[in-house]
């Protein structure tokens, strides 16, 4: 049985029905209402497996017995099966491009991220490469769950997750300190403060204001190190988790790297990633 939320099954419903709406116009009028197939969905190329709990939902609600041939996280190669689908060939023809749209771009976001993972650990073991919430409305839930498959930290996933001062709050809140500072009297002590920077002194500012976590904005991989052993000259790196974001891709990931931060952001991975390519073969039974 697939392991998704309630809350998704229904999304996947209005996918379903979005595609569908009132009936595969093609299908009725060419294939038999009694024939039955077995759809098999294979990868085309090598990619990091994801989507596969989407596909069995999927399966479920539409009546279709299923079985998997192929695991998430795991490399797929070039006409690997992934999952096999039972049932009315009708069924499975109005569910196949809803199944590989799915399929294709989580796999296509796990794979970008397990790479840059990869990359960024080759030079720091420890260091966590997060998401964003740059991502697609209403295809959240399942971006940033390629990105837990891909071996990435998802970040916080919407706005009441954790408190995060961009630079528009410290426009209206008239500075760095003020907003930190406000945001420490008013939020819960369960809820961790992080604060967007764009100076040395912000930094400093912010963390002597009692913000947990200081992010880097915009910063080229030799500022974040001068910012860092500032910092540990004043006594203050190790108050605070230090993260940077902004212009990260595969290019120059292990420059940030090197840098001495603990995060990684980067709304590359779910907004700047090549889809996997997967297909469907229908044979009748």
């Amino acid at each position: 049985m697939t392991k998704l939320p309630p809350s998704v099954i229904e999304t996947l419903k209005s996918f379903l029905q979005e595609d569908i709406r009132s009936g595969d116009l093609t299908s009725e009028i060419t294939v038999p209402a009694d024939a039955t197939g077995v759809g098999t969905i294979f990868s085309k190329g090598s990619a990091v497996l994801a989507g596969v709990q989407e596909v069995i939902a999927i399966a479920e609600i539409s009546g279709l017995d299923y079985e998997v041939s192929a695991f998430e996280g795991n490399w797929v190669s070039p006409q690997e099966p992934i999952v096999l689908l039972r049932g009315k060939a009708r069924t499975l023809l109005g569910v196949e491009r809803v199944c590989l749209n799915i399929v294709m771009r989580m796999s296509g976001i796990a794979t970008k991220v397990y790479k840059m993972v990869q990359a960024a650990r080759e030079i720091n073991p420890r260091i966590r490469v997060a998401a964003t919430r740059k991502t697609t409305p209403g295809f959240r839930y399942f971006e940033k769950r390629a990105v837990h498959i891909g071996g990435g930290d998802t970040h916080r996933y919407a706005l009441d997750d954790m408190v995060l001062i961009k630079n528009n709050h410290v426009a209206v809140t008239g500075g760095v300190a003020n907003a930190v500072k406000a945001a420490r009297e008013n939020v819960s002590f369960s809820k961790k403060v992080s604060c967007e920077v764009r100076t040395l002194q912000e930094a400093i500012e912010a963390i002597e204001a009692g913000a947990d976590i200081i992010l880097l904005d915009n910063f080229i991989p030799q500022d974040v190190g001068g910012v860092h052993e500032v910092l540990k000259q004043r006594g203050l790196r190790d108050k605070v988790l230090l993260e940077v974001s902004g212009g990260v891709d595969e290019r120059n990931i292990k420059d940030f790297a090197q840098s001495g931060v603990d995060i990684i952001s980067s709304g590359a991975l779910t907004h700047s990633f090549d889809s996997a390519d997967f297909n469907m073969l229908l044979s009748m039974t």
